[in-house]
């Protein structure tokens, strides 16, 4: 019998992939003035440009999920972004129940890359995370309260470049670097510490209109290892509204056999 793997807009996966290996996504929404676009329908820096207007997040609802699930013949597994950060487990839940327990739901504890990577597993299987990020200016995760406001002061005062590893479902506040550079090492010292021998790589470093950090961070990685999968992409709108332009983050996991 076949899987179907659904997931949310949170996971952050390019298009290619998603179509490669037929994962269903269901998008979140940006709510800006009150008008609600589908994540993806806006690009990122005019959904920055338009903070002023008052702009919020919400996750897929019930009946998103539901559409969804309905068509898809044979089983399905939904995976979605970390109950802790999103209602959108919850609303997953609600929709399985409304199919008629055609569909498993599976909180992932993660988001964006890290999610990303653990569709990709689970769809592959199908067919046949650490998670570690820098962004320029804590503002947005401030005005979000998804990181203690002591961190900015760090960033305020001194300068420094703020670092947090999505870990347990959650956002926890590292100690920051002084300059970019300096916090893209500190992320790599980070995911050379997890080596483990033998084991393959499954690697992702997603941008907030920051491609060329992104790749630079990406080659680093691929320099010493090689990857079994690897791949750059732009986060979604929705997270970017916490956390605003200039975030950079990897996220990875290793394969034993």
């Amino acid at each position: 019998m076949t899987v179907t793997v659904v997931t949310d807009s949170a996971a952050s996966i390019p298009g290619n992939l998603v179509d490669e290996l037929g994962i269903v996504v269901v998008p979140m929404s940006v709510i800006i003035g009150g008008t609600v676009y589908p994540d993806g329908q806006l690009g990122l820096d005019e959904v920055m440009a338009r903070v002023g207007e008052g702009v919020s997040t919400s996750g897929a609802n019930p009946g998103e999920f539901l559409t969804a699930i309905e068509p898809i013949d044979g089983d399905v597994v939904v995976l979605t972004i970390s109950a802790q950060m999103s209602s959108t487990y919850e609303a997953a839940r609600t929709a399985a129940k409304m199919a008629g327990g055609m569909a498993r739901v599976v909180d992932t504890r993660t988001a964006a890359g890290g999610q990303g990577l653990v569709v990709l597993a689970a769809a592959e299987a199908a067919a046949r995370g650490d998670d570690v990020a820098t962004v320029e200016n804590l503002a947005r995760l401030i005005a979000s309260g998804r990181v203690p406001g002591v961190a900015a002061l760090a960033n305020r005062w001194l300068g420094m470049n703020p670092l947090f590893e999505f870990r347990n479902g959650t956002a926890h506040p590292l100690r920051p670097a002084f300059s970019r550079d300096g916090a893209f090492e500190r992320m790599l010292t980070t995911w050379r510490h997890t080596m483990v021998p033998g084991a393959r790589l499954h690697v992702s470093a997603l941008h907030a209109e920051a491609e060329e950090d992104a790749n630079r961070l990406l080659k680093q990685v691929e320099a010493e290892v090689v990857p079994a999968t690897s791949f750059v992409a732009p986060f979604n709108s929705v997270m970017v509204v916490h956390t605003g332009l200039g975030l950079v983050g990897l996220a990875w996991w290793w394969e034993t056999t």
